[in-house]
């Protein structure tokens, strides 16, 4: 944790006073790793001190001149985009079609729904390891089928949480946000269904924050669990759609196959609150760096932190053929996207998430893995 400010972003543009406060926290924690270590990661730490410390000289010129905003700069990897959804069932298009390429929906205004759709299905995997260095699994990760009630009677809940903090103290976290955030929904739901959009994504804050309540109550009840948090990550497919709350490092993917000989596009839904993601904005990281890098792991923003929350939440249409994948950053922190990408699409879900933990293994395990995967499927005609 870097301390109780929250970084503002504001358009394309990011707050140097923001940008300082969480740099000057970085260089505080790795000062304390500093003076509490010996060898190889003291060297570690001063290395760390150091870069920083650069960054923050950049920073100040930046301020001599009288800025007093920073241009975040999009720094990773170039995607094919498909720019247009499809007002019917999100699929996304080329730029320029007329039609959808998967329901043939009109893609420009006036267009009628299709009754002729046939309905969604989604299957779901979960999979979670220790990895090969950590001894003990601070994951709590679950995909699940969720009773909407008699007329609507199921959704999918996907959900992902990296727990963090000494003495066994990540895993509570972790767990209590788990059970926390499952049970809020369930009862929530079963008492009224959301009307719109926002209504979806508010219900899912309520849930986020009711999880941040407990995880701080429990902390501030044992000192042995001070400073104990978690990151969340949470899809709810329905209706079509996914709706997704995030804080933290975990990461949410939305992964289409791609057309003939085309490889599969992905895009991450979510945002890392963390200050290396923030660096690689502005330009002062690539994204090559920042995977190794020593403070990739420093959160800006989590579940647990005693401080006002802030929740990140999207909606995002759903078609048939995509897959909706979450993990914690023991995944992507050494498997590429297109790696990623690539496996999720290449066998049956439970299979897939079999694979993607596999291949974090084989290539050092330095984290706990856990993955939560949803495959949107056209549903069999009775």
């Amino acid at each position: 944790m870097t301390g109780e400010r929250q970084l503002t972003l504001t358009g394309d543009t990011m707050s140097i006073r923001d940008l300082m406060i969480i740099v000057e926290a970085g260089i505080a924690f790795w000062r304390r790793q500093y003076e509490a270590s010996i060898g190889v990661a003291r060297e570690q730490a001063g290395q760390a001190l150091r870069e920083l410390s650069q960054i923050l000289a950049s920073l100040a010129q930046q301020i001599s001149q009288g800025r007093e905003t920073v241009r975040i700069t999009s720094r990773l990897p170039a995607q094919r985009q498909y720019p247009l959804a499809c007002p019917l069932c999100g699929r996304r298009n080329r730029a320029g079609a007329r039609f959808c390429v998967s329901c043939g929906s009109p893609l420009s205004a006036p267009w009628q729904i299709n009754l002729s759709l046939p309905p969604l299905q989604t299957r779901i995997a979960v999979r979670s390891h220790v990895g090969q260095v950590q001894s003990t699994n601070e994951d709590a990760v679950y995909a699940g089928m969720f009773s909407l009630g008699e007329q609507q009677p199921f959704a999918a809940l996907l959900l992902v949480a990296d727990g963090m903090g000494g003495a066994a103290a990540g895993e509570v976290a972790s767990q209590l946000a788990s059970e926390t955030i499952k049970t809020f929904l369930q009862q929530t739901l079963n008492e009224t269904l959301p009307d719109t959009d926002e209504q979806w994504l508010a219900c899912l804050q309520s849930a986020m924050q009711a999880a941040h309540e407990r995880i701080v109550a429990a902390a501030r009840a044992d000192p042995r669990r001070a400073g104990m948090g978690t990151t969340a990550t949470l899809a709810l497919i329905t209706h079509r759609q996914a709706y997704l709350a995030h804080v933290g490092d975990s990461r949410a993917y939305l992964i289409t196959p791609g057309t003939g000989d085309e490889a599969p596009v992905y895009i991450q839904l979510t945002t890392d609150h963390t200050i290396v993601a923030r660096l690689v904005d502005i330009g002062q990281l690539s994204p090559e760096a920042a995977r190794t890098h020593l403070q990739r792991h420093i959160l800006y923003r989590s579940l647990g932190a005693d401080q006002p929350l802030a929740i990140d939440t999207r909606v995002q249409p759903l078609a048939a053929g995509d897959v909706l994948l979450l993990c914690s950053d023991g995944l992507y922190n050494h498997v590429t996207d297109e790696e990623l990408a690539r496996l999720a699409l290449a066998d049956e879900p439970t299979q897939a998430a079999s694979a993607l933990i596999d291949l974090a293994n084989q290539r050092g395990g330095h984290d706990n893995i856990s993955v939560a995967l949803a495959r949107i499927e056209t549903a069999p005609t009775m």
